[in-house]
């Protein structure tokens, strides 16, 4: 009998300029196709998914926020962790509006060091069109939601 997948809680921002682009990280996984994602990641244990998203933020890219505003989505799915991890994924979605600026990438965990090999802020167009993985595959959706009440 198969083990539980254990649940992995995230918190996931939308991070997104004064012209409306998204800001990705390239993720270059040795044996596995590159692909691109949004800032987040798991919660700390004891941590709610508003105070992992400001952390996350933070660690990710310089930025400071006192909060990232209210959820807009969330999304389960279960997939292998880079680490190899089956999970059951449990993220919510923030959307943080801030100008453009350049990642500040020394808060990054040494996976994330050994795994992301660029940032890019998106356009929608350039989103729909890109050459490679984009995860979550509906972040077009995603930009498009309004804050749920």
């Amino acid at each position: 009998m198969t083990a539980p997948r254990r649940i992995r809680r995230a918190a996931r921002i939308l991070l997104l300029d004064e012209a409306e682009r998204l800001l990705l990280f390239r993720f270059a996984p040795d044996g596995r196709r590159a692909f691109w994602c949004g800032v987040g990641g798991e919660c700390d244990p004891g941590e709610d998914f508003a105070q992992a998203a400001v952390r996350e933020l933070f660690e990710e890219t310089g930025l400071q926020v006192p909060h990232c505003g209210p959820e807009i989505a969330r999304r389960a799915d279960d997939y292998l962790t880079l680490e190899g991890e089956p999970i059951t994924s449990d993220e919510r979605f923030f959307r943080v509006i801030t100008t453009t600026f350049t990642p500040d990438t020394r808060g990054h965990t040494p996976l994330e060091q050994a795994m992301i090999r660029d940032h890019r802020w998106f356009t929608r167009a350039e989103l729909a069109a890109w050459h490679e993985p984009i995860f979550p595959v509906n972040i077009l959706e995603l930009l498009d939601l309004e804050v749920q009440a």
